[in-house]
């Protein structure tokens, strides 16, 4: 296996539907329950056994789509594969060049064929519904896909609130779903599909919480998943079929933003078996631009007082973090959180512990404007850098900013949208992938015994129903990243006092949740959590133990688990600290040095 694929960013990706085809035809799914639409994070749904719960995730794949002619042949459309979340407001499926003609029924999988569910992950585009950078539903190192993912909360016998998540997975799993569907297919066509979760979990084989088990990773023999087949079955129907001749496709074909006539490709490095990113398609990587990102981010001169750059509460020895509990300003205020680290973000969707940036040259000039932070107004930073000869500290910087700027952007100009991209070229380039264990996966060095117990652990779920016995670290932090996209209320606060992502989306399910950080390099990140609460990593594994306080909005992963977290002996948490170790990049401490 190769240690890394260089890739040359620089055009400009062009991706949409073939609009020379004969005919669309979109497939909108909508999740309901008992005909309703889906209130997520609301007690409001009940089982067969009266039990009580909520719904917070639905996230699967559907694939292998045919029309039916009426003679009874079937059209097969290649390449029909999607991935629809409702969190993610992603409920359609555009199947393009559908010839024109009469057809009478749909079918498709919930789930993937097997060549699909075992192909190469890396191989997949950034856009592609397989990138698991995107969906967030790959099983990680167990290989294969999670076809559907369901999660929530419920009340117990007791009144108490438990956790309970649904993965459906593996191959025997994958159903085929058979609708009637009479179409006359002219130009666009939209079929509306009902996905009815009520029945899914009650119907023809109804489920109980407290009977049947809580949670599924669809083992061999496992009855959860089995009754989860069958019971897909009746969960879909058509809704309505209606012709959209009037409809316009949107396909995005953004244009690179002041792009000099002579530029430097720049070759972004990453992991073979790390997915594709999306780099942004108008803000190529380029050597000028990188350049410029990293000068800017070493220079004091963003701050108001030229004595704090952006590397002082991320420096490169600590992997581009502090070390602090929260971070500290030019002028010696302290924040409330802690400053997250600053690699692989070109797999990051949405930045900040609350997810408030939604793209970094958005994140970046924020930090730059806080009067706790750089306190720095952009006018002035602008006007800083504009002067040929501008003041650094305590000394005068030979920097000759109009220069390199006319070299990055074509122009001597200097703009705060220019500083932006700058910096967000320069930190898409930060990416860690040669730590031990990728040593190990390719075959150069292998674990102790304790790390691979470690390894073992966090990679297998607590399920001693099924006679698991893991940390269950792995459902928030699987894959080569070690990280999710989301965002989850991981037990830290039981107080809440800090609402996180509610502050962002305004939704009370969303309260005491913060941003999932990647694992990677987490033994040189300390002190952990958004407010820095934990000194060391024993610290953080003792609360995932014993240590994790029930909430409304506690995730449901963590939720189906006993009072305090999931029973860990102390070998074991030895073990999980030796194996979190291997993740550390010994070179990465030398970036931007």
């Amino acid at each position: 296996m190769k240690l890394a694929r260089k890739i040359i960013f620089c055009l400009v990706i062009f991706y949409g539907f073939n609009l020379a085809s004969a005919a669309t035809l979109q497939i909108e799914i909508t999740p309901k329950v008992s005909g309703e639409n889906l209130q997520p994070a609301s007690f409001r749904y009940q089982t067969s056994a009266g039990e009580t719960f909520s719904i917070t995730r639905v996230s699967y794949l559907v694939s292998d789509f045919a029309l039916q002619r009426n003679d009874g042949s079937w059209l097969e459309i290649s390449n029909s594969v999607a991935w629809l979340d409702f969190d993610a407001n992603r409920n359609s499926i555009w199947l393009d060049q559908i010839p024109a003609g009469e057809f009478c029924s749909v079918r498709f999988l919930v789930g993937l064929n097997t060549n699909l569910n075992h192909a190469d992950i890396a191989k997949f585009p950034a856009i592609h519904p397989l990138n698991p950078n995107l969906n967030g539903l790959h099983w990680s190192w167990q290989g294969g896909f999670i076809f559907l993912a369901l999660e929530g909360l419920w009340r117990n016998a007791n009144g108490e609130m438990d956790g309970w998540a649904y993965h459906l997975a593996r191959d025997t799993n994958a159903t085929c779903i058979t609708l009637a569907a009479p179409l006359q297919i002219t130009n666009e066509t939209k079929i509306e599909m009902d996905f009815d979760l009520a029945t899914l979990l009650n119907a023809p084989r109804p489920l109980s919480f407290g009977k049947d088990g809580s949670s599924t990773h669809s083992r061999d023999g496992d009855p959860i998943s089995a009754a989860l087949v069958v019971n897909l079955a009746g969960a879909f129907r058509v809704h309505k079929i209606t012709s959209l001749t009037d409809a316009e496709i949107a396909v995005a074909h953004p244009k690179p933003l002041y792009l000099p006539e002579k530029f430097t490709p720049y070759q972004f490095q990453m992991s073979a078996t790390f997915p594709i990113p999306d780099l942004p398609r108008d803000n190529p990587l380029t050597v000028e631009r990188v350049e410029l990102g990293r000068k800017l981010f070493f220079d004091k001169q963003l701050s108001i007082n030229n004595a704090q750059s952006c590397a002082d509460c991320h420096a490169p020895e600590k992997a581009f973090s502090d070390g602090r509990r929260t971070a500290r300003g030019a002028e010696g205020e302290f924040g409330t959180r802690n400053s997250m680290p600053l690699f692989n973000l070109a797999w990051q969707k949405e930045f900040f512990w609350d997810g408030r940036a939604k793209s970094l040259r958005e994140q970046v000039l924020q930090p730059i404007q806080n009067p706790i932070e750089m306190h720095q107004t952009l006018t002035n930073l602008v006007a800083k850098l504009q002067n040929e000869k501008a003041e650094s500290g305590k000394r005068k910087a030979e920097t000759d900013y109009p220069a390199i700027f006319t070299a990055a952007f074509g122009a001597p100009e200097i703009t705060a949208e220019k500083i932006s991209l700058a910096l967000e070229n320069y930190l898409l380039t930060l990416t860690s992938f040669n730590a031990k264990f990728d040593r190990v996966l390719r075959g150069e060095e292998k674990f102790t015994a304790e790390e691979q117990r470690g390894f073992e652990l966090f990679s297998t779920e607590y399920d001693p129903r099924r006679g698991q016995f893991g940390a269950d670290c792995f459902h928030c932090h699987g894959g080569p990243l070690f990280q999710s996209q989301s965002f989850a209320n991981n037990g830290s606060d039981g107080a809440l006092k800090d609402v996180g992502r509610e502050k962002v989306t305004g939704k009370a399910s969303d309260r005491g949740k913060f941003s999932v950080p990647s694992l990677r390099n987490v033994e040189l990140t300390a002190p952990y959590m958004h407010d820095g609460r934990f000194r060391t990593l024993e610290d953080v594994i003792r609360h995932y133990s014993t240590g994790i306080p029930r909430s409304a909005t506690l995730d449901p992963n963590l939720a189906k688990h006993p009072d305090g977290g999931v029973p860990l002996t102390e070998s074991d948490k030895r073990a999980l600290v030796a194996f979190l170790k291997t993740l550390t990049d010994a070179q990465f401490s030398s970036v931007g040095k």
